[in-house]
């Protein structure tokens, strides 16, 4: 599934040929919450693992918005985390929900579990975002 742009869209690969896109499926977000929580968090978890053992230096961690962080209520654009650390939120878990690709305009919570990936220095300069702002 891939987020651009602002649209969800499902994206069917050849499995002879990973490159190759035999299909896409526009998503609207109730479709694609839907089918991310299908997936669900182990397969984002497996993707990761997988991810590390393929890019050395990649690490993934999972960071808790504690209540009275500065971002709790704002949405994930205000941080700018890609911007100021190069690490990317992949998904954010809340209530047992898996939300995968959120959107500049998700709004964080207190509670929240933000996964995120990165090197180790730029997924602790998250972490000292949403803690400290």
């Amino acid at each position: 599934m891939s987020h651009r742009t602002g649209q969800r869209v499902l994206v069917i690969y050849d499995k002879d040929d990973p490159d190759r896109a035999c299909q896409t499926v526009k998503l609207n977000d109730e479709e694609a919450d839907a089918l991310a929580e299908l997936l669900g968090a182990p397969r984002i978890v497996q993707r990761l693992n997988q991810l590390h053992q393929e890019v050395e230096g990649l690490v993934s961690v999972q960071l808790p918005i504690p209540p009275g962080s500065p971002y709790e209520g704002r949405p994930m654009g205000d941080a700018r985390v890609r911007t100021r650390t190069s690490a990317s939120i992949v998904a954010v878990v809340r209530g047992g929900q898996v939300f995968a690709s959120p959107g500049p305009d998700f709004s964080f919570r207190a509670g929240d579990v933000v996964v995120v990936v990165g090197s180790e220095d730029s997924t602790a300069g998250v972490a000292d975002i949403l803690v400290e702002g």
